[in-house]
């Protein structure tokens, strides 16, 4: 449905390139919410294991799928570069729908599914841009048309679409597919509705409304069955591997919940109970005539001290220290641990408690005061993000093979009947005015390198080399666009973060 140089006269093209402009302003904005928006999440984990081994009072909480700790949009964002590249490699497939008519993948209901509305846009645009500049597909003065038509239409269809078809099925990976599937086969024939609307406005050619709206509307509903069966496989495929990856798939998976606190250390005799420790707690009530304060050290009795035997450290006896409990939740549903254990969340494992002995072992070691969390937990979340990493460089390797398969090699078996736009324009005369693309010369131009007579070279080194240049553009710009919100992020968390506790008197004596 690429829209070439002299369909639309030049008012419309220009006001469909500032509309073009105002959504790419826009999804730039959005996508920094959604490249970013587990960002403060992870500086609040962060922030909230330092105040932990500081010994400060509070919870944290940790929200995010099963065995996967750290920001989303670390990962989302050289996974949005890849989904432009892919994008960019199955458009070059074209599959015959009718007799002597193909039709290829538009791509945005794909990209708002995976990366999210946003980031959605952004991918096709960039995969438009691509493909204007490099290979001569889709005009130059036509590029407001293209984006509006096929980035922005089918991203905002395809999302509406598949948001309002999960509310009304089960939350279950199966409901996804589905709703991916009506989505994609709603986006297509909604942006044929769409190009003939803008070439009402301004179409250069004198040709019926009806018959450009009926012959674009019935091609494309044929063309979105393709459409709708590639991208319900492709999503289908990562939610089935990696769920947590998949923007449209969030709130599938379980959540966990860390929540970490401090309890005030017992009054040492002879000492002042410290006045931070008891921050944020109630006050214990007043100890009634006759009876000891609640707290505080019992009466010495030289006969009770005879026969008792020397205390013995949490390291010794395989304890943890009153003073460095952890309450540790792991939540899903009914699920919980009780308190006084803490859950190991390293290389996606959550839920493992500790024992009483590794607790007291941590508590034990060199440094180690009354009310500091075990380092056990807050080095956790760190290992937990590398494993996360590992897992998604994986992915993204995969994903580039095949789009790299897809452009290199399947491409030379894609149909080569002209699209639905195409086939209707040359049927209708909606080409009467059409004029040469200004890079018709360029050494790419058709999808093929210029000067190699192999077709099958000429046109799978092509594919190669436009799946490469998508995924350089289409990654630098969204680890630029990941960068800044992480910065915002980084910012936010540091002034929520708690000031560090004052010191009491026990931990000083310890110092």
């Amino acid at each position: 449905m690429h829209v070439p140089d002299g369909f639309i006269d030049a008012p419309v093209s220009v006001a469909t390139g500032a509309i073009a402009a105002v959504a790419v302003a826009v999804s730039l904005r959005g996508a920094r919410r959604e490249l970013g928006e587990d960002g403060a999440a992870a500086g609040a984990v962060a922030s909230g294991a330092s105040g932990a081994s500081s010994g400060s009072v509070g919870s944290v909480g940790l929200v995010g799928s099963v065995g996967s700790v750290g920001s989303m949009g670390e990962r989302t964002a050289p996974l949005a570069g890849l989904v432009a590249a892919f994008i960019f490699a199955v458009q070059m497939l074209n599959f015959p729908v009718a007799a002597g008519t193909s039709g290829h993948l538009l791509g945005g209901a794909l990209a708002a599914i995976l990366v999210g509305p946003y980031t959605g846009v952004l991918c096709v645009s960039v995969v438009l841009l691509m493909q204007g500049v490099l290979f001569a597909d889709g005009g130059l003065t036509a590029l407001g048309v293209n984006i509006t038509d096929m980035a922005v239409v089918t991203t905002v269809v395809a999302y509406a679409v598949f948001r309002g078809l999960l509310k009304l099925t089960p939350r279950r990976r199966r409901s996804v597919t589905v709703a991916s599937f009506v989505a994609a086969l709603v986006s297509v024939p909604a942006a044929a509705v769409a190009f003939t609307a803008i070439y009402a406005l301004g179409g250069t050619a004198h040709v019926s409304l009806g018959k450009v709206f009926t012959a674009m509307v019935g091609v494309h509903l044929l063309i979105g069955i393709g459409e709708a069966a590639i991208t319900a496989l492709t999503v289908g495929a990562v939610v089935a591997v990696r769920p947590d990856l998949v923007y449209g798939a969030r709130g599938l998976t379980r959540t966990l919940e860390i929540r970490t606190s401090t309890v005030a250390a017992p009054a040492t005799p002879g000492l002042a109970a410290p006045a931070g420790a008891t921050s944020g707690l109630a006050a214990p009530a007043p100890a009634a005539p006759g009876l000891p304060a609640p707290g505080a050290a019992p009466a010495a009795s030289p006969e009770r001290d005879a026969a008792s035997p020397p205390a013995r450290s949490g390291a010794e006896d395989g304890t943890a220290p009153e003073g460095g409990a952890v309450a540790a939740r792991a939540e899903d549903g009914h699920d919980r641990a009780e308190a006084g254990t803490a859950p190991a969340v390293a290389a996606g494992e959550a839920g493992a408690p500790t024992t009483g002995a590794d607790a007291g072992a941590d508590a034990a070691r060199p440094g180690a005061t009354a009310g500091e969390t075990p380092g056990a937990d807050a080095a956790a979340p760190v290992a937990a993000v590398h494993t996360a990493r590992r897992s998604t460089r994986r992915v993204w390797a995969v994903g580039v093979a095949a789009a790299v398969l897809c452009a290199g090699v399947v491409s030379f078996y894609a149909s080569a009947s002209p699209d639905g736009l195409e086939k209707v324009a040359q049927d209708n005369g909606i080409d009467k005015k059409a004029e040469d693309h200004a890079a018709k010369d360029s050494p790419l131009a058709d999808y093929g390198v210029k000067d190699i007579t192999d077709a099958r070279l000429s046109g799978g080194l092509a594919g190669v080399i436009g799946v490469g240049a998508t995924l350089a553009v289409g990654s630098g710009l969204f680890v630029v666009v990941r960068r800044r919100s992480s910065k915002k992020a980084e910012a936010a968390a540091a002034t929520a973060a708690p000031a560090p506790a004052t010191p009491s008197g026990r931990d000083s004596e310890t110092a």
